[in-house]
């Protein structure tokens, strides 16, 4: 077999439609297109619903604009650092292990909210004013990362 031999498989190939030779040809005069009509004559534009008031001014807008800046933190709640044993150094990736955490975002930010009684070395890239205060107050440490 030779490189000029080879040819598409049996059927594989269909002639191209001729449209608008002739009434005998069975796709002459509309072409198979029908009568009239946007179908007929070219295409109506994308959305176009008939006359109907179209989804896209059917439903309210939307306001304002979403923020593709924002840091989006983790958050801890001191609740949450209760489980730890004194003197642990509660970090990032400790947090993730035992699944305080889902996963670190754009990091991590320690909340004031509930008590600690432990003296826990907490490093994060965030705290509230009140988390700080607790956690020292309780003998304990705090590192922005």
């Amino acid at each position: 077999m030779k490189l000029a031999d080879l040819r598409p498989a049996e059927g594989a190939k269909r002639e191209r439609k001729r449209v608008g030779r002739g009434i005998g040809s069975g796709h002459g005069k509309t072409c198979g297109r029908g009568s009239k009509g946007d179908k007929a004559r070219g295409r109506s534009k994308p959305g176009f619903e008939g006359g109907q008031t179209p989804l896209h001014r059917r439903l309210p807008q939307k306001r304002g604009f979403t923020n593709v800046f924002k840091a989006n933190y983790a958050i801890v709640n001191l609740d949450d650092l209760e489980r730890f044993d004194a003197e642990t150094e509660v970090t990032p990736d400790l947090l993730l292990e035992k699944k305080v955490i889902r996963d670190l975002d754009d990091g991590v930010k320690i909340l004031g909210d509930g008590e600690i009684t432990k003296a826990l070395n907490v490093k994060a890239h965030k705290f509230s004013k009140s988390a700080e205060e607790k956690i020292k107050a309780a003998g304990g440490t705090v590192e922005v990362i």
